[in-house]
């Protein structure tokens, strides 16, 4: 399975803005200690899962093994808890363009889609 570059560019941009609203929550809804254990905190267990729970071959190797649903399920779980703390964070237009996005970027993914499903 290879992926159109722009497709993939695309998604590496949504990834980093996921981890951005998840930045974004912890910083601006909590303080003290709390700022930094959500703000820096949850990104980095995001993107830790985000990089060791994978399918072989998308791209280079798993750290983690799992099947193509799971890694799906871990993508889908991640960029919808962005939108919803985007919204929680009193950003509701920046959640619902997120959301246009992803809807979109997953549209025209419909061969990754199935591939995932398929592994």
């Amino acid at each position: 399975m290879s992926e159109h570059p722009i497709n993939l560019g695309l998604r590496f941009l949504l990834e980093l803005a996921a981890w951005g609203a998840m930045g974004y929550w912890g910083w601006t809804e909590h303080t003290g200690l709390g700022r930094f254990l959500w703000g820096i905190g949850l990104p980095l267990l995001a993107m830790t899962v985000w990089g060791v729970f994978r399918v072989p071959n998308d791209p280079g190797n798993a750290p983690v093994v799992v099947s193509g649903a799971i890694r799906l399920a871990i993508e889908l779980l991640e960029f919808g808890l962005a939108i919803v703390l985007l919204h929680a964070a009193g950003r509701p237009a920046l959640g619902i363009a997120f959301a246009a996005v992803l809807v979109a970027h997953y549209a025209i993914s419909y061969d990754r889609i199935a591939w995932l499903l398929g592994r």
